[in-house]
């Protein structure tokens, strides 16, 4: 009986998935393959250059390496659709992830020259990965199943960070202690790396399922926004203060207070388990309303993990830390881009522009946070220590953070408040 209950289920939410455009489907489906190389890339990368260099910032400057390459692909995603199909550079971004940690890996030695230009691979590759994915999930999406995409989109990364990490690590260490390929590390990261580039080649075959169409407007370089834009902007600075840190301290913090990569892997995996179900529930059954209340609880998430490990600054801390952190990170994603993609519909439509050109003009917010964000880190290693670094600049930047919640049930209302003009106007 409750096995029939269970594929009846299952079988209900495949077939309300199917209810969604095909178009939106691939989208999806492309994320959801791409979203097991994610992890690797997100987290050994980092555990892979102090590994190998011992050295905390060389940490943050592949990582600000990374940020920066972003914007400026960003820029050249926005040159190039003018004559390329976008699913062609949307793949682009992809195969170049796996292709940069190739490059990586076949270093001899790590210094802080090499570091940055891995980073800067990374970045172009996140750049052509993210211009595309943003505007593809824009034009095959509404307001009403906004939720319902990045529920799903989240919980299949969710579930990536619960079993990749967790193989993976259980990878490098095992290699080791039972010495399979000559019982090094390094040979066990370029074996992750070929697995990773696989799985961009498979998600590339994927995407190429489908016909996307390119943004409509050839033109996305604008320097005057509305206001209900500019304000989004900030936001969107506040949410770049953290990204750094959500990809570098994992790895730092483990490495340093936990142990081997194996630790860091089997703690991801478990602080993903529940959050993956309570995304899919969430994307499921939430509505519009309900974004600003998701915002919140993930936000504060972030500020006990930061002032947990702050204080405890132990094995206890980093998994509490953790913990918050697999709950943070899609609960404000979940609640983030949904309010990010009303904006541009309403001032869009507004301006009269192209959707890409908010998409481009947002990266630059993001980039500005992401930039204060390393360079505090990056000052308080050189300027006080390595060990201050890691306690305080984590808790500064999560209660900084807070700010985000009053603004971002600010554009919410001004944006459902600029809509009803505008359709009321065009009567």
């Amino acid at each position: 009986m409750k096995k029939t209950k269970i594929v009846k289920a299952l079988t209900s939410e495949f077939d309300f998935f199917k209810s969604h455009p095909r178009d939106m489907r691939t989208v999806l489906l492309t994320n959801m393959i791409y979203a097991l190389v994610l992890p690797v890339i997100d987290i050994f990368v980092g555990a892979y250059i102090m590994r190998s260099s011992n050295d905390q910032t060389m940490v943050a400057v592949y990582q600000l390496a990374v940020y920066t390459g972003i914007p400026i692909t960003f820029f050249i995603n926005g040159l190039l659709l003018k004559t390329v199909k976008i699913v062609r550079l949307y793949s682009l971004g992809m195969l170049l992830s796996g292709l940069s940690m190739i490059f990586m890996m076949s270093l001899e030695g790590l210094d802080h020259v090499g570091v940055a230009l891995v980073g800067l691979i990374m970045g172009v590759s996140f750049g052509f990965f993210w211009a595309n994915r943003d505007f593809l999930a824009l034009d095959t999406t509404n307001d009403d199943n906004r939720n319902y995409y990045y529920g799903v989109e989240t919980f299949f990364y969710t579930i990536a960070a619960i079993i990749i990490p967790l193989v993976v690590g259980w990878f490098i260490v095992a290699s080791q202690k039972y010495e399979w390929f000559g019982g090094t590390a390094s040979f066990s990261y370029k074996t992750i790396t070929i697995g990773v580039f696989l799985l961009t080649v498979i998600a590339t075959i994927v995407a190429h399922r489908d016909k996307f169409r390119n943004p409509k407007q050839k033109n996305f370089v604008f320097f005057k926004f509305d206001v209900l834009w500019q304000k989004l902007l900030v936001l969107a600075s506040l949410k770049g203060l953290a990204q750094g840190y959500l990809v570098t301290a994992p790895a730092i913090l483990v490495m340093t207070l936990v142990g081997d990569e194996n630790s860091l892997g089997l703690i991801q995996s478990i602080s993903g388990a529940v959050t993956a179900i309570i995304l899919y529930f969430l994307g499921r059954f939430a509505k519009p309303k309900h974004r600003i209340y998701i915002f919140t609880f993930g936000l504060i998430a972030f500020v006990i993990g930061s002032v947990a490990n702050a204080i405890l600054f132990s094995t206890m801390g980093v998994i509490i830390f953790m913990l918050m952190k697999v709950l943070f990170q899609p609960l404000h994603d979940i609640a983030y881009f949904p309010i990010q993609m009303r904006v541009i519909d309403v001032v869009s439509k507004k301006e009269n522009r192209s959707e890409f050109a908010y998409l481009f003009n947002h990266e630059f917010g993001l980039y500005v946070g992401r930039f204060v964000g390393l360079m505090l880190f990056i000052g308080l290693s050189f300027g006080i220590s390595n060990t201050f670094a890691l306690k305080y600049s984590l808790p500064i930047i999560a209660i900084v953070q807070l700010l985000s919640i009053p603004l971002a049930k600010h554009i919410i209302k001004r944006t459902n408040e600029a809509d009803s003009n505008y359709n009321k106007n065009r009567l």
